[in-house]
């Protein structure tokens, strides 16, 4: 196997026999991640929002990969009972789960709401993708030995630690800030979802990736909003504009951290990997803020999520 600096698609091992979930996987990062491992011979779900997107990145996955086992399954991660019926189906359909990619996400949105309430990113971004995880992993344990999840945080958490007194931005909402903490919270998720499942002396590996830079439609979205602000906001657009056509790399190019974490041998529980030159490049392992491996607050943001959420990982203690 190369060394990580000159790791590519190319070098992802053999999937045949295995089972992949990919949130948010019908364009961007999350389709390349799902294209690349249909391509090595894995069974992949897309796990979209939008029906009409999904069934039309299946399509457009089997064109581009003749003979791939693809399929849609609508997932709404704003929507916990959404969430639950995705889980629920996918345990009728399926007996295990080899790899669950937590690629979805919102980046910079106005104040908003989830269904169940939560603030947009947050809620999105981490609770959802925190649900999704405890409801399916009685499906990755009996996956294991090999089973892997990847959580895809951003290097953009570096904008905020977690604020456990004000999760929901309720004292003050910036929305980049508020973007960065809730991928603080994937990290710290990924922190405390590695050592619990060591301690019950789980083989599944929990590990994190970020794309760096990637032109996708994440970023172009985060572009329109601060076009909303007008005049006073237009070179800001311009500037994300223009990093999107000259700076950032291809969405193949940023899934590749993902695919590293989620199919290289060698891969350690809380790795998290990024881009080599952290906006773009090969795939290593990421410096990341110290507040991410704060192991008291990865356990008091567990906590509030299983209340928020209404979901144990009652299956660890079985397992």
């Amino acid at each position: 196997m190369p060394g990580l600096n000159a790791w590519s698609a190319r070098n992802i091992p053999d999937q045949s026999g295995r089972t992949a979930v990919v949130t948010g996987a019908n364009s961007g990062i999350g389709y390349a991640t799902a294209r690349e491992l249909a391509r090595r011979g894995a069974e992949v779900v897309l796990a979209c929002r939008s029906a009409a997107r999904g069934h039309a990145a299946a399509i457009r996955l089997r064109t581009e990969v003749p003979g791939a086992e693809v399929e849609f399954a609508p997932l709404d991660l704003a929507d916990l009972g959404s969430v639950r019926e995705f889980a629920d189906g996918y345990a009728r359909r399926r007996p295990a789960l080899d790899l669950l990619v937590n690629n979805a996400g919102v980046m910079a949105l106005p104040y908003g709401r989830t269904a169940d309430g939560f603030e947009t990113q947050f809620g999105v971004n981490h609770l959802g993708h925190f649900a999704l995880t405890g409801l399916l992993l009685p499906r990755l344990l009996d996956a294991a030995p090999g089973a892997r999840i990847v959580n895809v945080s951003s290097g953009f958490h570096v904008l905020g630690d977690i604020d456990h007194d004000d999760l929901g931005s309720e004292h003050g909402y910036r929305r980049w800030i508020a973007y960065g903490r809730s991928k603080t919270a994937n990290l710290l998720f990924t922190h405390e979802l590695a050592r619990r499942l060591a301690a019950a002396g789980s083989t599944i590996v929990a590990a994190s990736a970020h794309p760096g830079y990637a032109a996708t439609n994440l970023h172009a979205g985060a572009a329109r909003q601060d076009g909303a602000g007008g005049d006073r906001r237009r070179p800001v657009v311009r500037l994300l504009e223009l990093g999107n056509a000259v700076i950032a790399q291809p969405a193949s190019a940023g899934a590749l951290p993902t695919l590293y974490a989620a199919t290289a041998p060698g891969v350690r529980p809380d790795d998290f990997f990024g881009p080599r030159l952290g906006w773009r490049g090969a795939p290593v392992r990421s410096w990341r803020a110290k507040w991410t491996l704060d192991d008291a607050s990865a356990r008091r943001l567990w906590t509030a999520s299983e209340q928020l959420t209404s979901v144990s990982y009652d299956s660890l203690a079985r397992s």
